[in-house]
């Protein structure tokens, strides 16, 4: 499904811009979009890693966590699946929490490649550079930069870095790392070309299997959304309190999944929703509005690029409704002052 064709309807705004709706009406808002969401079956569940084609393609659960720690939910929240590549916008952001600005820009990159997620060709014609942490060979890259005298130790800081998001101690789906690791032939190869051009300095075998398991890691819709608040309330996760990274890092991390966040769609993505996000090949997908609240959706049925068909109308309707979009805005004039 293309952006352009999200099926959103005749959407009336609770807010422009400002402040976060009450938390009846988000409650309201996000029903319905749930129930016009459900009402698509377009889409087809991933399986080229196989255990994830025995994911039930009817799943479909929605949540919005404001700033305020409110947690506004409908459907299957509760229904556990495996972060995939989301994780990389979490890892990404405990990367420049560690080493900074700089080092992390100068080695990982923040362009969108225009290219699918897994290219290798991208790495090529950029003289071996990753191109932007979203897509797989920046996700190695930023994983092999991450602090620790070993591959366990980076797990570990990974594992409880997230956990830290989540607000909830998260843990691995073994059997989904088994299944990813029996079929990533292909993030092996982009490790290799990476460790080629200097790009990786440990070993690109350890970078990769420790990047399985980070996108192995079980979360639920809810857990993505208060990661998303997370990142919207400045690194502060708005359920604990808990401070998870700086105001800084946060801006980083959503200037790149505005960039990059859907790869070679984000742009449509943007244009239509309005909002940094970043989807996985589970289901899953995350949606930030910066200073108001984190979205997420999960749903297993995926259009051509890999992103949940009834995710993105779900978050195209709340963005509407709830005047989430970042580019939004009326005129300061009031009506009357208008000739």
């Amino acid at each position: 499904m293309r952006q352009g064709e999200l099926d959103v309807g005749d959407v009336g705004q609770i807010a422009r811009t400002g402040a976060v709706p009450p938390g009846q009406d988000i409650d309201a808002v996000v029903a319905a979009a749930h129930a016009r969401a459900l009402r698509h079956s377009q889409g087809a569940v991933a399986d080229y890693i196989p255990v994830l084609a025995e994911a039930d393609p009817e799943l479909f659960g929605l949540c919005v966590v404001d700033v305020d720690g409110g947690v506004h939910a409908e459907g299957d929240t509760g229904a556990l699946f495996s972060i995939q590549s989301i994780s990389k916008a979490f890892v990404y952001a405990l990367l420049c929490d560690a080493l900074g600005h700089e080092e992390v820009f100068d080695v990982v990159g923040v362009n969108n490649t225009g290219a699918a997620f897994n290219s290798v060709v991208a790495i090529e014609l950029n003289g071996g550079h990753p191109g932007n942490p979203m897509v797989n060979a920046g996700a190695i890259a930023t994983t092999a930069l991450l602090p620790g005298d070993s591959a366990e130790a980076r797990w570990e800081g990974i594992r409880a870095g997230l956990s830290r998001f989540a607000g909830r101690e998260l843990e691995i789906d073994e059997e989904v790392y088994r299944s990813e690791t029996l079929t990533n032939q292909r993030n092996r190869a982009i490790g290799q070309l990476l460790e080629s051009y200097g790009r990786i300095r440990s070993d690109p075998a350890e970078a990769v299997d420790v990047y399985t398991r980070q996108c192995s890691l079980l979360v639920d819709a809810r857990d993505l959304a208060v990661m998303g608040a997370t990142l919207a309330d400045g690194g502060v996760n708005p359920v604990t309190g808990e401070r998870v990274v700086s105001a800084d890092v946060c801006r980083d991390t959503l200037a790149v999944l505005a960039a990059s966040g859907l790869y070679e769609r984000s742009g449509e993505w943007l244009f239509e929703i309005g909002l940094p996000g970043k989807s996985g090949v589970a289901g899953g997908l995350v949606t930030v509005a910066p200073g108001k609240a984190g979205i997420a959706a999960y749903a297993p049925r995926l259009d051509s690029a890999g992103n949940s068909v009834r995710g993105q109308i779900a978050t195209a309707y709340l963005s509407r409704a709830l005047g989430f979009n970042i580019f939004a805005s009326d005129s300061h004039y009031s009506r009357g002052d208008l000739a």
